[in-house]
């Protein structure tokens, strides 16, 4: 039986790889700041995951001596391990970058066989955004490491679309840039299979999307129909957008962080190969259909 450590597990990506690996057999040992919020669904439906994890290493990306020996034992690290909204004083050079060099080094202090780790598509073309950029040293990291390693490349979760939809469920959405750029969004789930198999798997670098392709317009109108709403976007010229990053940089530097990458998405066409067979329209209806 592999024994398996999930960074990030209680994350939207997190839960379903802790799940997918479970089912296949694996132990399965979670990495998380917060336990309880295993026990929990989260907020864009991903399952709890409490019941089916062997074991819980609690630590803090912020704090590399924390993450020590979390490797201990372990065959396979999978790490979807990130900043994914700002937090007073937290840098993504220190979680992306810092916090998974630190559990790369207990890998290979441990023998681990495999370090897969989830980063950005179209990373290549956003590098001046500090999220991207940590992501990429990190990778860079890895691949000079000489640990067997996979690199995955989504093009956004199903969560990412979760966010317009609560703006939509507000009545009114505002969307940087004209709309007409395309993504293909993919469901958490569909993704941690092909995480999963990449373990078996001597593929460097996998990009992957899920299997419809959309307008950013068409992903809020989608939103809108789901809830039963008018469709009401506002859009907001990209230099507005700029000149409002600009000024959030000088007084809150995490949140700039975050922006910069939202408005570096939407110049963007994202779509990489299809996969999986879960819908957005789907995921939408079983947002609407929650209780709030």
């Amino acid at each position: 039986m592999k024994k398996v450590l999930v960074a990030g597990a209680s994350g939207y990506l997190g839960r379903y790889v802790v799940r997918e690996f479970a089912e296949r057999g694996c132990s399965v040992r979670a990495l998380v700041r917060n336990p309880e919020k295993l026990e929990k669904e989260g907020p864009n439906l991903e399952p709890p995951v409490a019941d089916v994890v062997d074991e819980v290493v609690t630590g803090d990306a912020t704090d590399p001596s924390t993450l020590k020996g979390a490797c201990k034992g372990v065959d396979i690290v999978f790490s979807c391990m990130g900043l994914t909204k700002p937090q007073d004083n937290v840098t993504s050079e220190q979680i992306d970058h810092l916090g998974n060099r630190a559990l790369l080094e207990d890998a290979l202090a441990n023998g681990v066989k495999k370090f897969i780790y989830v980063s950005v598509f179209n990373a290549e073309k956003m590098l001046d955004v500090d999220v991207v950029s940590a992501h990429e040293r990190f990778v860079a990291d890895l691949k000079a490491s000489g640990i067997s390693f996979t690199v995955i490349r989504p093009t956004g979760f199903f969560s990412d679309m979760g966010m317009f939809f609560s703006m939509a469920r507000s009545g009114h959405m505002f969307l940087l840039g004209d709309g007409t750029n395309h993504v293909n969004p993919i469901h958490g789930a569909d993704l941690a299979t092909i995480c999963v198999d990449a373990v078996e798997k001597d593929i460097p670098e996998i990009s992957v999307g899920g299997p419809d392709t959309y307008t950013f317009n068409e992903t809020v109108t989608l939103a809108f129909e789901a809830l039963g709403k008018k469709t009401w976007i506002t859009h907001v010229p990209m230099w507005i957008g700029d000149a409002a990053l600009f000024v959030t940089g000088l007084i809150n530097k995490p949140l700039a962080g975050v922006m910069s990458f939202a408005i570096a998405v939407s110049n963007l066409d994202n779509v990489a190969p299809a996969r999986g067979s879960r819908h957005l329209k789907d995921f939408y209806r079983e947002l609407a259909a929650k209780k709030v």
